[in-house]
């Protein structure tokens, strides 16, 4: 069976002070989104995902969005230097996190910045989003560590929304989905499929047809359903309070050595 390991992080003290930059800022309930953080990760190992939790980072905001502090290809793992300078402390954990896994560990240097909810792959395309959070320079990075492995990088311009995955994912086929009031060049991607709800752009592969994504979405999620998905609906609404998503919780490792 394909090894399917998940890193998360469960949600600090600070939560309610992380930063927003797209949306109004609302309360956040601390309880409520432990109760969800929990759910999502029930979900991911009801359908197979090993959890693996990165060592605390309680005086970080923001730390639960813990895909945000690494890009994984193949079996190497880049470290992600944030551009929001109050998250680069983020990362610290995942380090050892990732070398626990087996990985070979690559950092982004100063002054190149680099989030990886900018970080879409898809086979061995990687699209990489150039916005307010990721620089020229974190890209070229990208480019450096990964395109010796087989990758191919392509930059997107990202205006409307925080990171790239704020606009976009893509279905098992590789079909890129998302809102398009959210998203700059819809034309970039080779096949591209709109949905309904900013919320719907959202989606977590959890393996065969099963796909995770939040509940505040339930026309995409009919969408999906006649496309032949099955959509694993999970509410994440503090999160996206917060400008997360289902992607943002977790950094999933497939097959960490094929």
């Amino acid at each position: 069976m394909p090894s399917k390991k998940a890193l998360v992080r469960h949600p600090g003290p600070r939560l309610a002070e992380g930063l927003v930059t797209h949306v109004e800022r609302t309360a956040i309930d601390p309880e409520l989104a432990a109760a969800q953080w929990e759910s999502y990760v029930a979900a991911l190992a009801d359908h197979g995902w090993e959890t693996v939790e990165a060592a605390p980072a309680d005086d970080c905001p923001d730390a639960v969005f813990v895909e945000d502090t690494v890009v994984v290809y193949r079996n190497v793992a880049l470290i992600a230097r944030p551009g929001a300078e109050s998250r680069r402390a983020e990362t610290h954990g995942v380090e050892a996190a990732m070398a626990g896994l087996g990985c070979s560990v690559n950092w982004v240097w100063e002054p190149g910045t680099l989030e990886s909810g900018d970080v879409l792959k898809i086979g061995d395309t990687i699209y990489v989003g150039r916005g307010g959070r990721t620089n020229a320079a974190g890209i070229q990075q990208v480019r450096a560590t990964f395109e010796p492995l087989g990758a191919r990088v392509v930059t997107v311009p990202v205006s409307k929304v925080l990171h790239l995955k704020s606009a976009v994912t893509a279905l098992p086929d590789g079909t890129v989905i998302g809102h398009l009031p959210s998203v700059d060049t819809p034309s970039l991607f080779g096949r591209f499929l709109p949905v309904p709800e900013e919320s719907g752009a959202h989606v977590v592969l959890l393996g065969g047809d099963a796909l995770l994504m939040a509940s505040g979405a339930p026309r995409t999620a009919e969408l999906f359903r006649d496309l032949g998905y099955a959509p694993v609906l999970v509410d994440i609404s503090e999160f996206e309070k917060l400008e997360g998503c289902v992607t943002c919780l977790s950094v999933r490792l497939r097959d960490l050595y094929a």
